[in-house]
């Protein structure tokens, strides 16, 4: 009994001289992992973005985003990324999603499996089809590509759907090392491609451009 009085006295004390810090020790490193995890996560977020950023700057002479055009039925379908590249028109669809990926061309629905938790999306294959088709539309002369993009941290274990590609994957296939070439397939394309957007039917969320290579 004296004893427990002795810890309970003891304690107040400490608090009394030091309010507060006591719960600080146990809730100063808690505070600390969580800061460092919200920056990593900040962090990993720029980093892809600015990965992205690059690839689409060495792939294209042209770039816009946020790009609203009509449909090759009706209405109007949004497009995420549209470069003009060495090939022709290119669209991306940007996924990041973290863990193994099972898709497949003819599966309804993609799974993702990661560490903490598990999700399904629609095949993003079919909507990519019908932005390629509306792009066909506008500019009949022009070839005209599409792919889905995923980021560093996806993995398909199981294959690798059709259109389906990561950073490396696109910068080896549509990265012109001919700037000679390159410049005479672009400055062909270009009447396309402002045909495209002037066709468009809401102002981009940003345009990005550069010269064509000078030999």
């Amino acid at each position: 009994m004296r004893q427990e009085t002795s810890r309970i006295w003891t304690s107040n004390i400490m608090t009394e001289l030091f309010p507060g810090q006591i719960g600080n020790v146990y809730l100063l490193p808690l505070v600390l992992v969580v800061l460092l995890l919200v920056s990593w996560l900040i962090y990993r977020r720029r980093s892809r973005a600015r990965s992205f950023k690059s690839v689409a700057k060495a792939i294209g002479f042209e770039h816009i985003s946020g790009l609203v055009i009509p449909s090759a039925d009706e209405g109007e379908i949004q497009i995420d990324h549209l470069l003009l590249t060495s090939e022709g028109l290119l669209i991306i669809d940007v996924k990041e999603v973290f863990g193994t990926v099972f898709g497949s061309d003819k599966m309804q629905d993609w799974t993702v499996i990661s560490a903490d938790r598990r999700f399904t999306f629609a095949n993003p294959q079919p909507a990519l089809y019908d932005r390629i088709a509306a792009v066909r539309q506008i500019v009949r002369q022009v070839p005209v590509a599409g792919r889905i993009l995923f980021l560093d941290g996806a993995d398909f274990t199981k294959g690798v759907p059709g259109l389906v590609c990561n950073l490396d994957q696109l910068l080896a296939e549509f990265e012109e090392s001919d700037h000679a070439a390159a410049k005479v397939k672009i400055e062909a394309f270009r009447p396309h491609w402002e045909l495209i957007m002037g066709k468009a039917e809401q102002a981009p969320k940003r345009t990005q451009r550069r010269k064509a290579p000078t030999v």
